[in-house]
């Protein structure tokens, strides 16, 4: 696996596209644009000792936005799951593209509060659930344990 965040070649491809890591989709386009116009193997076909040097490069430009355009490979590859010699793996590579937008949903998810954490808490250990209004029999025998408010504990 690709764990340092480099390319085929070992070099990184927000680097190899002049970015930084937080660039916008528009930003990685506009860069490769530019540099894809001036590594591009026909404006060196006249000088062929610089041709060979400007198809691996204008190779490289291409590899990088591949990668960095597609959201999936890009979550991958800054996690530093994206291997792109490693086509095999395809199964995997799904797997992986699907926990990171998972998780990416997560994050968007709202906090619980104080509060909503208090109430699941007495819920749970009163056996009643206020969303269906229904309460369990206690399973410690007939035992009730109070919670106090966290106002009362915090004194």
């Amino acid at each position: 696996m690709d764990s340092g965040g480099a390319g085929s070649n070992g070099s990184c491809y927000y680097s190899l596209l002049g970015l930084r890591k937080n660039a916008s989709s528009s930003d990685i386009r506009t860069a490769y644009r530019k540099l894809a116009l001036k590594w591009h193997p026909d404006r060196w076909a006249k000088d062929p000792s610089a041709a060979g040097e400007a198809k691996k490069r204008f190779q490289r430009i291409q590899e990088a936005y591949s990668v960095l355009s597609d959201k999936g490979k890009r979550a991958m590859y800054d996690a530093g799951l994206f291997d792109p010699l490693d086509g095999d793996d395809q199964d995997f590579s799904d797997f992986m593209q699907e926990m990171l937008v998972m998780m990416d949903n997560v994050k968007n998810e709202k906090p619980d509060t104080l509060e909503d954490l208090q109430k699941m808490l007495e819920e749970i250990v009163s056996g009643c659930d206020s969303s269906s209004n229904s309460c369990r029999a206690p399973s410690d025998g007939g035992k009730r344990t109070r919670v106090n408010s966290y106002a009362n504990v915090r004194r």
